[in-house]
């Protein structure tokens, strides 16, 4: 008999993000699912960021009391239950009414941190506003500088108590199956707008009454007439500047009071010259598989950023995690949490505030277990030598 997956549209009855997924995909059109989904060019990158947890193997230890296990841990001076946040997504309204407050609520609920993206379908001044929420701000560099400066004042008027700037995005990845579901800038195709049609739901909960939702946090930059989903597209990619560089981190550095996270850096040298500029954080990302096709994952230079920046700051890692495993082989070789993408956006996607809060309890299980299985009771305990890089071992 074959092994049968879930194919139903139960969130509750998911038992992994795998699942999760599948359901999400069942519930979104066509080409909303692969704005989720999809990476650059061949989609090597995205692959790449799955197949890399394999090359680690765990050494466990089983004579050790595991009774009791404890998921919290300290980011950025304040403690939460677990090593993850929910990192920054753009266009979350696209999935379900409210995306991007549902996720926060998630986050709250769950006790870790939410990064509101600058292209969040929902005004910063109301993610804030929960009660109990963490909540951090991503940015990305736009030409337009005084844009940027509005935005940070406006974010330290709001109380968000850290900024993170996006690196690797100053230039706009070759995402050719976004390209190939619309006739233009969020115009679909046809045949997507044939299977448009078969989800009711989704146009019941996204597109009515008013459409698609809009960008509530660029109206300064967009022009009027453009603030629409379908002009805002047409203004966002080439307001990214490709001059970002130190001096204008420095320059943020100077406006803005709070803290400051940069998310996008791999190499190991970048790293350093953050944490030697007083960086409080770094996100090693590889934009999930979206940006540079053929890229390293941040598992591959993971351990050697740790090396050269110790504990001067916080390291963060993203792209491609959907296991507790994956999260705790992480934490092993020196990151201090996990942002997560789609793993919380499909959860979101297949059961809206309550399915992203079943993706987190996925997780927290899978991670208290494992945690156990290798023989540790605290994550402040983990440590490279539970591990064994099987690619290095062979050679």
């Amino acid at each position: 008999m074959k092994r049968p997956l879930y194919k139903g549209s139960n969130y509750k009855k998911a038992l992994n993000i795998e699942d999760l997924e599948r359901i999400a995909k069942k519930r979104l059109p066509n080409f909303v699912f692969e704005y989720v989904y999809g990476g650059s060019d061949d989609e090597h990158t995205l692959r790449h960021n799955r197949t890399v947890f394999d090359q680690y193997l765990f050494k466990p230890k089983t004579m050790t009391n595991v009774g009791l296990r404890d998921l919290s841990t300290t980011l950025m001076g304040s403690t939460f239950q677990m090593p993850l946040a929910i990192g920054p997504t753009g266009f979350n309204g696209m999935l379900t009414r409210d995306g991007d407050l549902k996720l926060a609520y998630a986050a709250r609920d769950a006790g870790i941190p939410f990064i509101l993206s600058s292209v969040s379908t929902t005004r910063l001044e109301d993610i804030v506003a929960i009660e109990g929420l963490t909540a951090w701000m991503q940015i990305y560099f736009y030409r337009d500088r005084d844009f940027v400066k509005s935005m940070i004042r406006r974010c330290a008027k709001a109380g968000f108590e850290a900024i993170v700037v996006t690196t690797d995005s100053a230039i706009y990845g070759n995402r050719e199956w976004d390209v190939r579901n619309f006739r233009r800038p969020m115009k679909p195709s046809i045949p997507n707008l044939l299977h448009l049609l078969s989800k009711p739901g989704w146009m019941r909960d996204v597109l009515l009454p008013d459409g698609l939702p809009t960008f509530k946090n660029l109206d300064d930059l967009l022009p009027p007439g453009k603030r629409n989903a379908q002009g805002a597209s047409q203004i966002i990619g080439p307001q990214l500047d490709p001059s970002l560089n130190w001096e204008d981190i420095a320059w943020l550095r100077e406006l803005w009071p709070g803290k400051i996270i940069l998310k996008g850096i791999l190499a190991p040298e970048e790293a350093q010259q953050a944490a030697d500029l007083g960086i409080d954080a770094v996100v090693l990302s590889n934009h999930g598989g979206r940006q540079l096709n053929h890229s390293l994952s941040p598992m591959d230079t993971l351990a050697e950023v740790k090396a050269c920046v110790g504990e001067r700051c916080e390291l963060f890692v993203d792209s491609g995690f959907r296991r507790g495993t994956d999260i705790i082989k992480a934490l092993a070789l020196g990151a201090d949490g996990v942002w997560l993408g789609r793993a919380t956006l499909y959860g979101l996607a297949a059961g809206g505030q309550a399915g992203a809060a079943h993706a987190l309890a996925l997780l927290r299980k899978e991670m208290e277990s494992t945690l156990g299985l290798i023989g540790y009771s605290r994550l402040s305990d983990l440590e490279a030598g539970c591990l064994r890089n099987m690619q290095r071992y062979e050679r």
